[in-house]
């Protein structure tokens, strides 16, 4: 089963009104081949994708790992899944420049960041995009919200992850997916 295939998959295991509307605009946008950032973790076609997977995957191991907090596979599959939406449709590919090892300038492809819906914060867009097309549960809009940490700004995170293990799981997760299993793969950040 490639990626495509085992994300929709998963999606399938979500019975909340909207998220066939969900998965048809996932379809219709660039969610399956765009990159997961310009030049860090998974910045190639289809590492977005691949991302949202490696965040579901390491959300499940760290799940078994606090069996006292009851989280629905529902649930998890939702905020793992599609906790970077913001992004989609947001990567243009551009050339660029640069001095090989023998001092001569070539040309490679790159990606570049326009975004086209501007929408406050990276978690804030992706909570907003989700629910343009299904709701969320109050602690799964936290999670989505909080996920970056503080890196967007977002300096009251925190009391999120205080309030919400969920919020502060699907953080977990995904450092995990963007930092551990990216060196996993031979690729420095």
């Amino acid at each position: 089963m490639d990626n495509k295939e085992r994300f929709i998959s998963i999606c399938k295991t979500i019975n909340r009104p909207g998220v066939e509307d969900l998965m048809k605009w996932l379809e219709s946008s660039d969610f399956y081949t765009c990159p997961a950032s310009t030049r860090y973790h998974e910045a190639y076609p289809g590492g977005l994708l691949e991302h949202s997977l490696n965040v579901y995957d390491a959300f499940q191991r760290l799940r078994k790992a606090y069996p006292e907090y009851q989280i629905s596979d529902e649930s998890a599959a939702i905020v793992t899944l599609f906790h970077d939406l913001c992004k989609v449709n947001c990567y243009a590919s551009e050339k660029r420049n640069r001095k090989n090892e023998f001092g001569q300038w070539d040309t490679y492809d790159a990606y570049t960041f326009k975004e086209k819906f501007c929408f406050g914060g990276h978690g804030s867009k992706s909570v907003f995009l989700v629910q343009h097309f299904m709701r969320l549960l109050p602690e799964e809009a936290v999670a989505i919200n909080s996920h970056m940490g503080g890196y967007d700004g977002n300096k009251d995170v925190s009391s999120a992850y205080e309030q919400c293990f969920l919020a502060w799981l699907l953080h977990v997760a995904d450092e995990s997916a963007t930092f551990v299993k990216v060196k996993e793969n031979g690729i420095e950040n």
